[in-house]
């Protein structure tokens, strides 16, 4: 292969899945703010308070907030204090987000995942519902979330782990960021 060349077809669909995942999810954030200002208005204008309308506001948050998380860190979008980094060239930022992955992200992740099962599979085990009269009866679904991130960013970390390890070995080219407004792009 050479400098420019494609990257390989797992990386790709890693990619792919991982980008429309993160577009769909955006919808939420629309549906959010709409069902949001229906509370406030059938609240404060009609004196009349849904609590599954609320509660659908949370899980939609959840789902934003734990399954998108994998996009922003296909698009590096995470928080990194990057004093040094920032200054390093393409092939060093390689190394430093590869072991940041391998040490850090990675073990965090498989802490992440098998530590919520017993907790998860607690919650279906009851069916557990919202402890709120009315409300939606899907709490072991909103728990479910929290290994299903887990593997989520794994996978796109073993896909940033294989971008990054091309990237040394000068297979593929870095992706081009313009790391001035990274602030912008999130």
């Amino acid at each position: 292969m050479n400098r420019a060349s494609s990257v390989p077809a797992p990386l790709a669909w890693i990619d792919v899945v991982t980008e429309r995942l993160g577009k769909a999810l955006a919808w939420l954030i629309l549906a959010m703010m709409l069902i949001q200002f229906l509370i406030v208005v059938l609240r404060y204008m009609f004196n009349f308070n849904s609590i599954p309308m609320q509660e659908s506001v949370m899980y939609m948050h959840a789902l934003v907030f734990l399954l998108a998380a994998s996009y922003t860190l296909k698009h590096d979008g995470h928080v990194r204090v990057d004093i040094f980094y920032r200054g390093f060239s393409a092939r060093r930022k390689a190394w430093v987000d590869l072991f940041g992955t391998l040490f850090l992200l990675m073990p965090v992740m498989l802490f992440v995942l098998v530590s919520s099962l017993g907790y998860v599979s607690k919650s279906w085990a009851i069916l557990e519902g919202s402890p709120d009269t009315g409300g939606i009866p899907a709490i072991f679904l909103l728990k479910t979330l929290i290994p299903v991130f887990a593997v989520l960013m794994i996978v796109q970390g073993i896909a940033e782990l294989i971008r990054n390890a091309l990237i040394i070995a000068g297979r593929i080219a870095p992706p081009a960021h313009d790391d001035d407004h990274l602030e912008e792009r999130v």
